[in-house]
């Protein structure tokens, strides 16, 4: 028997049996045969195919040449999205078809694997977005940076000057595997156990734009991270791998699968395997191609890896991991320590070859081409040529002399980047929302910044115990991670009282990711009939942490509070 056949044999004996006989399309279970629309045209025509009539066709035709098939499909494959045709309100997002919505402008994504960048890349991207996007951007809380107001007649231009200078944006959207989110203090930072910079950059060769993975039930999220700070959001991703020390095997990574958010979130669970960093690339691949043959297909919103995990649970899925999937079994190993130190990286911090790194924020992601450029320039004044964008909404700056840590921070301030901000600014995060995004229902990063501002004012002084999260999504999916904030906001209407609705949020509090003030993540709570307009969002953030401040025991977290706390004070 050759080896393909005892692979397949294999295969077969640990293969899951389906009970229910109403198929999922689950490849391995229920054959290739498409069972919705979506699925047909990627078998049909898959989404890396489409550059080439972007290219040669739409570029040349123009937006009203584009097959309604690539514009609403295939087009993510390539970080294309449709953006939202400006003076549409919220209460007609679940009423119009996307054609309706949708602008003759796109959002294009560029994706920053591990968020890695160089002055010579930023100054690329700065250039892209002030000479084709109206000088937008935005960074993202998965390390990339996005641009509104792209024409496809630009986009082949713009993909030669990014590949110009080793960026892309292959599979930044779509049922890919997304960015490979990595610590944004690989190989600086002095604490740090391992560098997972090859081992992103060697997943990132052998499996980016592969065909035999760019036909996913739906996206698929990858974090990294040899820092202790778990610095990667880890809880929330597909896969994620975790530092951890083995007492007999060294320093390795531990194997979670299955977290998500959006409307039906679940926290990632640990398999209790220990990965050798050189194994990293082989158990992401076989993690994937689980993904691939056994996720659920029928139902786009049942479509996600966490739904598989939920149903097989953390041992099947470990079995089929390692009796399919990969050339021998996993040693069992330990969890992660509990982090010591803050994993979104703001401040001045000392790198382990002397220089330094140097945290920063801008107002809830918002920055600009002009921004970039700025902040290329000042970085090469001081001698550095590197910087790293966060899955926090923040950037770093790499490479500081001692000597000119105090200049630095000073200039980055007056570009409107941030090194001492304010609790508020320093946890408050946002999403896209109405101002491009088709899906959104109410206006997010004007709001928030706007929330901010008040709250500055207000509490100037304010003496809280630990860092506090405002996470602020214009819609229930959760792309600015709602349910792990401290104080999460998710867009809705609400009645104004006169007949008419308002822009306002349902309010989430409590949630939050593994920390050096929490040892592990958990969802936030929901408070039936507490919502805030969109206008009172300082109002109520000023009101509920000056009632925690009053009721909470002495070391009480922010999250501990709204926990246990009565509605009453959380109104």
């Amino acid at each position: 028997m050759t080896i393909s056949e005892q692979h397949t044999a294999r295969t077969a004996a640990a293969r899951p049996r389906r009970t229910d006989a109403r198929p999922n399309g689950q490849w391995a279970v229920d054959g290739k045969a498409p069972l919705n629309a979506n699925e047909a045209w990627k078998q049909e025509d898959g989404g890396l195919a489409v550059r080439e009539r972007i290219e040669r066709v739409y570029a040349d035709g123009g937006f009203a040449s584009i097959d309604p098939t690539d514009l609403h499909g295939r087009f993510r494959w390539w970080g294309l999205y449709t953006q939202r045709k400006p003076g549409i309100d919220g209460g007609k997002t679940a009423t119009l078809e996307p054609h309706e919505l949708e602008d003759e402008f796109f959002m294009l994504r560029v994706r920053i694997d591990g968020g890695q960048l160089t002055t010579e890349q930023l100054r690329t991207i700065a250039g892209i977005s002030t000479e084709f996007g109206r000088d937008t951007a935005d960074l993202t809380d998965r390390q990339n940076i996005q641009l509104h107001w792209i024409r496809v007649e630009d986009v082949p231009e713009i993909w030669r000057r990014l590949e110009a200078v080793g960026l892309s944006t292959t599979e930044a959207c779509g049922d890919v595997p997304r960015v490979f989110l990595g610590s944004p203090v690989a190989g600086i930072a002095a604490d740090e156990l391992i560098d997972p910079t090859p081992l992103i950059q060697e997943i990132a060769d052998r499996f980016l734009g592969d065909p035999e993975l760019a036909n996913l039930p739906r996206k698929f999220k990858t974090a990294i991270s040899g820092h202790p700070s778990q610095d990667v959001v880890h809880e929330i991703n597909d896969v994620s791998f975790v530092v951890v020390e083995h007492p007999e095997l060294g320093v390795g990574f531990d194997l979670w699968v299955g977290g998500g958010l959006s409307t039906t979130p679940r926290l990632a669970e640990r398999l209790g395997a220990f990965v050798p960093a050189e194994r990293v690339p082989e158990v992401w691949h076989g993690v994937v191609q689980i993904f691939r043959d056994y996720g659920y297909r029928r139902l786009r919103n049942k479509a996600r890896l966490k739904f598989l995990l939920a149903d097989w649970g953390v041992e099947k899925f470990r079995q089929v991991l390692e009796d399919e999937y990969l050339d021998e079994p996993l040693a069992d190993g330990p969890a992660p320590a509990a982090p010591t130190t803050t994993g979104d990286h703001v401040g001045v911090h000392k790198q382990k070859d002397g220089r330094y790194f140097i945290g920063v924020t801008p107002f809830v992601g918002r920055v600009s081409g002009t921004t970039l450029g700025a902040l290329a320039d000042l970085l090469e004044r001081h001698g550095s040529t590197r910087l790293r964008t966060t899955p926090h909404q923040k950037i770093l700056a790499l490479d500081i002399p001692e000597a000119d840590v105090e200049q630095v921070v000073a200039e980055l301030d007056d570009i409107g980047l941030s090194a001492k901000p304010s609790v508020f600014r320093r946890g408050t995060i946002a999403c896209t929302g109405i101002e491009f995004c088709k899906l959104a229902i109410v206006e997010t990063k004007v709001t928030a910044t706007a929330a901010v501002q008040q709250l500055e004012e207000r509490l100037a002084g304010l003496d809280l115990p630990a860092p506090l999260s405002l996470h602020v999504n214009g819609c229930p999916n959760s792309c600015a991670r709602i349910q792990t904030a401290d104080i999460g906001l998710k867009g809705q209407l609400l009645p104004d009282g006169n007949g008419g609705q308002v822009p306002g949020f349902q309010v989430h509090l409590g949630g939050g990711l593994a920390s050096r003030d929490r040892d592990e993540a958990g969802l936030g709570r929901t408070v039936r009939g507490l919502k805030v307009t969109a206008d009172g969002i300082a109002d109520y953030v000023e009101r509920v942490v000056t009632r925690f401040l009053a009721d909470r025991t002495d070391t009480e977290t922010f999250a501990e509070w709204a926990h246990r706390a009565d509605e009453e004070a959380l109104q």
